[in-house]
């Protein structure tokens, strides 16, 4: 039993069968302590995390600088609401806004950041009849009613309509399937930069410029969810710096505040009045907590030189999975952008989660067939090293049982 378990984790499983909504499918394991890229179960076994907190812990568990920011902010304040100002929130939108563009509106998740997007597109839009959205397929923007929508992927919609009205989809790469859809009522484009859920699929060359100038020839927003993306997921700070297109609105979460709940909505300073007050509110939306994390965050990056990190890094997992693909016919692609990596295979992918789980490595499937790891942005060689070595142990096994 691990010092930190005060129970096994069947005691725990047993617990959430009694008391918690059985809305998430989970392993059976209760995790108890995280240090660097490792968790610990309550039975002290060590598991090497290549999807730290679904992409939210950028920095791997537990880091020191994020641990004591905390610390440090909890003795002076915890939480105070936005009718007062506080120095944690304008310090940290400068911190971003200077390294993006535009102004901030915090809120605490990806959902919430991307429905204050939609917002601010109908609320710009509104005086000119402009209220519809067009989001793309494989695409994912979060489980709030608008949020899931926006969603173009039919598993998510089931059973929950009538949905929101104004949504219309698009095939993720395909310009002139946009174009098509828009008209007179169009209020913006909204897109990941790169998506995530939907398999870490990197957009064609010119697709994101195409769009930046459907946007601008036919008086539309363009919005990148970067709920993934973002504080250097890519090794640039934000995602649509690596492909030289500036959205109008830019919404982050997940990794923003080191796996402190935090969500952000960018927008050029033109915009930003469109969100006026009344409209869009967040009650811990830019809490000292969550900002005196991401202040932490920023600073870690930058301290430790981890975009550049990332580059090695990304490189370096490229080599491992190029050179099992030609070794191994049942992987079909792999795609890497920074600390977003998906291997697609020609076989489910889901196996190879609980395989590598028993291993001591965790990772993520999604689409059915698609590996994926957001590893940390401070993941050392050795580790890199580590994980590769024992996902290549569950494919060879998986391919000789194909």
């Amino acid at each position: 039993m691990d010092p930190a378990a005060t129970r096994s984790s069947q005691d725990t499983v047993k617990q959430f069968e009694k008391y918690v909504i059985p809305n998430y499918t989970r392993y059976p394991i209760c995790l108890v302590r995280g240090e660097g890229q490792y968790v610990w179960d309550a039975e002290g076994k060590r598991y090497l995390d290549l999807f730290p907190g679904w992409g939210c812990n950028m920095l791997g568990h537990s880091p020191e600088p994020i641990v004591k920011a905390i610390q440090q902010q909890v003795e002076k304040l915890i939480h105070i609401p936005n009718t007062w100002y506080t120095e944690a929130q304008g310090d940290f939108a400068e911190m971003l806004c200077t390294r993006s563009f535009g102004k901030a509106f915090f809120c605490n998740s990806g959902a919430e950041a991307n429905e204050g997007a939609i917002k601010l597109a109908r609320l710009h839009g509104s005086p000119n009849g402009r209220y519809k959205i067009i989001t793309f397929e494989r695409g994912f923007h979060g489980r709030t009613l608008a949020t899931v929508t926006a969603t173009a992927q039919p598993k998510y919609h089931e059973g929950l309509g009538p949905l929101v009205a104004g949504f219309k989809y698009a095939p993720y790469g395909n310009l002139e399937a946009v174009a098509d859809l828009i008209d007179h009522e169009t209020a913006a484009i909204m897109l990941e930069p790169i998506q995530g859920e939907g398999g870490i699929n990197i957009p064609p060359q010119g697709f994101l410029e195409g769009l930046r100038k459907l946007c601008d020839d036919n008086g539309c927003l363009l919005i990148f969810d970067e709920v993934q993306t973002c504080m250097g997921r890519t090794g640039t700070w934000f995602g649509y710096q690596q492909f030289g297109v500036q959205p109008d609105v830019l919404t982050m979460a997940k990794g923003v505040a080191g796996g402190v709940a935090a969500g952000v909505v960018i927008a050029k300073t033109e915009l930003a009045p469109a969100l006026r007050p009344g409209m869009h509110a967040s009650t811990f939306g830019g809490n000292p907590l969550a900002m005196a994390a991401g202040i932490a965050t920023m600073k870690m990056i930058e301290d430790q030189n981890l975009l550049a990190n990332v580059e090695a890094m990304s490189a370096r997992f490229r080599r491992h999975f190029e050179s099992l693909q030609r070794e191994l016919p049942i992987i079909q692609e792999v795609r890497t952008k920074g600390m977003m990596i998906g291997v697609e295979l020609s076989i489910p992918s889901k196996p190879a989660v609980g395989k590598c789980m028993e291993r001591g490595v965790l990772v993520n499937s999604t689409q059915d067939s698609v590996l994926r790891l957001l590893p940390a942005l401070n993941i050392t060689e050795a580790e890199v090293d580590e994980g590769c070595s024992v996902i290549a142990e569950v494919l060879r096994e998986m391919a000789s049982e194909a």
